[in-house]
């Protein structure tokens, strides 16, 4: 009654907090599992996350130098890289960022609000200035 109600927008969360406004005691684990297996779900908002994936036209991947064995002792040898994601209250931002292997050690390092070259590109030039890598470093 209360999830139709709603137009079938009130989550668990929303309902749970309904039923104890007119004074019935239940858990909201309990609501939840209700509503699943009544296959009821409240309307989801806010920000959708867009994946990140490769189509089947791109290139293929870049030759394994280092054989995903990313442990070395010698120094400045190899470098490995990686971009993650982070909520926050404003949005997603995206990481950029490039660890020097030998030291696990972050040499650069980006953010933006976007997944553009430009991201990776300025974690790349500030691993150059801090580093001044040898011509043998590998950069996964």
């Amino acid at each position: 009654m209360i999830h139709r109600n709603s137009r079938a927008t009130y989550g668990a969360s929303r309902i749970h907090a309904e039923l104890r406004a007119i004074d019935i005691r239940c858990g909201k684990k309990r609501v939840a599992r209700l509503m699943r297996h009544a296959s009821l779900s409240g309307c989801l908002r806010g920000l959708k996350m867009r994946l990140t994936h490769r189509l089947a036209f791109q290139q293929a991947a870049a030759p394994d130098f280092v054989g995903r064995n990313f442990a070395t002792e010698a120094p400045d040898k190899l470098w490995v890289a990686d971009i993650t994601y982070v909520r926050s209250r404003e949005g997603v931002l995206y990481l950029a960022f490039i660890l020097y292997a030998c030291s696990r050690r972050v040499v650069g390092w980006s953010m933006a609000t976007h997944l553009r070259t430009e991201l990776v590109v300025d974690a790349l030039q500030m691993a150059i200035a801090r580093r001044k890598p040898a011509p043998e470093l590998v950069h996964h």
